[in-house]
């Protein structure tokens, strides 16, 4: 009997480890970027998808229509002072940050109204700032949405295709 207790605890034991790590990770990890631009801190906040066999553009993310720029939440961009983008002003503060891609360019949004899930209940008339910019297409894959913040400009790298905005 105490054999058999032993061995069933002992099943148990495992099992439970066997659950726990059978477990999916998220397929959209939530992620967040920090650098600084001619003394601003800025933090972009977003779910980073993977492309996993998908076609992206055009396709899971559709042309002409707003995209919350990650997934899950909207993604947030954060800055502590007035920045210039693409030479128009975005004032010190928090921001949901959508794209709206097509074949040629992407429009880049960002939106006051920085607690949203997805761009669901989206609404152009709180935009802060619309800059317009051409996406530049790479020969290798990205996997995993990433943001860089560089010394002047801000890069979203996924799939075959990196759409970055010039920051000052």
């Amino acid at each position: 009997m105490k054999l058999f207790k032993k061995t069933f605890l002992l099943l148990v034991a495992v099992f439970a480890t066997i659950a726990v790590t059978a477990q999916d990770k998220p397929k959209s990890p939530p992620e967040k970027v920090t650098g600084t631009i001619n003394g601003a801190t800025i933090e972009i906040d977003y779910g980073s998808p993977s492309v996993r066999g998908r076609k992206i553009w055009g396709e899971l993310v559709p042309f002409n229509e707003v995209w919350r720029a990650g997934a899950n939440e909207a993604t947030t961009f954060e800055t502590n002072k007035d920045l210039i983008i693409e030479g128009k002003t975005l004032p010190a503060g928090k921001y949901s940050f959508f794209i709206i891609p097509s074949k040629t360019d992407c429009i880049v949004i960002f939106n006051k109204e920085a607690k949203q899930w997805g761009a669901y209940k989206y609404k152009e008339k709180e935009d802060q700032l619309r800059v317009t910019v051409k996406q530049q297409s790479t020969d290798q894959t990205v996997e995993k949405l990433v943001y860089k913040i560089n010394a002047n400009d801000i890069v979203l790298s996924w799939d075959n295709w990196n759409i970055g905005f010039i920051v000052k």
